[in-house]
């Protein structure tokens, strides 16, 4: 069996580029990412974990700024907080997936190491 890199995975991936990546049918235009050669993935692999992981708090950053003026009564469009709100949900959800599947390959090779 033949292990391949994620590929294409960056905050500023759009909603059916994480759904595809997440595997989800169903979803329109949603493909596989591109595999990668395994050194490709592992030379900017950790900076890529932390860019990706800012980019989740500027989601939250900017739902958390749009909450507010709905609450203060300046935000002319509700929609816009919705969006945002779902975005940061999704992306949260998704990076929370991620690192449960890290944890448990992690505990998947110490098991086959004992």
């Amino acid at each position: 069996m033949s292990i391949q890199p994620v590929g294409g995975v960056s905050p500023t991936s759009s909603l059916s580029e994480a759904l595809a990546l997440m595997g989800a049918a169903g979803t329109p235009g949603a493909s596989a990412a591109p595999a990668t050669s395994a050194s490709a993935g592992l030379d900017g692999g950790f900076a890529s974990v932390l860019g990706a992981v800012d980019g989740v708090t500027a989601l939250q950053s900017k739902s958390n700024a749009l909450a507010v003026q709905a609450v203060t009564g300046d935000l002319d469009d509700v929609h816009d907080y919705t969006v945002a709100s779902s975005e940061a949900k999704l992306a949260l959800e998704l990076t929370a997936a991620v690192r449960n599947k890290a944890v448990d390959a992690f505990s998947e090779i110490m098991r086959m190491q004992a």
